[in-house]
């Protein structure tokens, strides 16, 4: 049976089912609220609303919420090719606080992919467009080892 769709069509495919498979296993962004509003090879986006049992003592929200959504987009850009991959190390800079009610932002894209090992970059914002957080991570690869078994070969 001959494939009719063009490699980016397949890949993006293929982006949605990793995301598909990643969401109904992933019991953190499950339990945060998190939803994921794109997925593609190398870029995911996905939204937090800010609630009352995430802030901290100052009445803002505690980095560690804003780290998770930050981490979570980056892990599902770099498993949309359904190439196993984990965070290796990762750094944040918190430039705005979150307030309650806020629905934050979090945009993961790629920035560098050699081998093993990739660069991810994640802007996170509120409703505003204000910027809150920025987040880059690094990632290692396991090669031969799908993000979600039974899909198409990584792309």
């Amino acid at each position: 049976m001959q494939d009719n769709h063009t490699p980016d069509e397949a890949a993006q495919r293929l982006a949605e089912q990793v995301r598909d498979g990643m969401l109904a296993r992933d019991r953190a962004a499950q339990g945060l609220g998190l939803r994921i509003t794109e997925i593609a090879p190398g870029t995911a986006r996905m939204e937090m609303a800010v609630r009352d049992d995430m802030l901290n003592g100052f009445d803002i929200c505690h980095g560690g919420f804003i780290t998770a959504l930050a981490d979570t987009a980056f892990a599902y850009a770099c498993n949309a090719r359904n190439e196993m991959t984990v965070a290796s190390g990762l750094s944040v800079d918190f430039v705005a606080p979150g307030r309650p009610g806020d629905v934050l932002t979090a945009q993961a894209r790629e920035v560098s992919r050699a081998g093993r090992t990739g660069v991810y970059d994640v802007q996170v914002t509120n409703q505003r467009q204000e910027v809150i957080a920025l987040f880059r991570g690094r990632s290692h690869s396991f090669k031969g080892r799908p993000t979600v078994p039974g899909l198409n070969q990584p792309v």
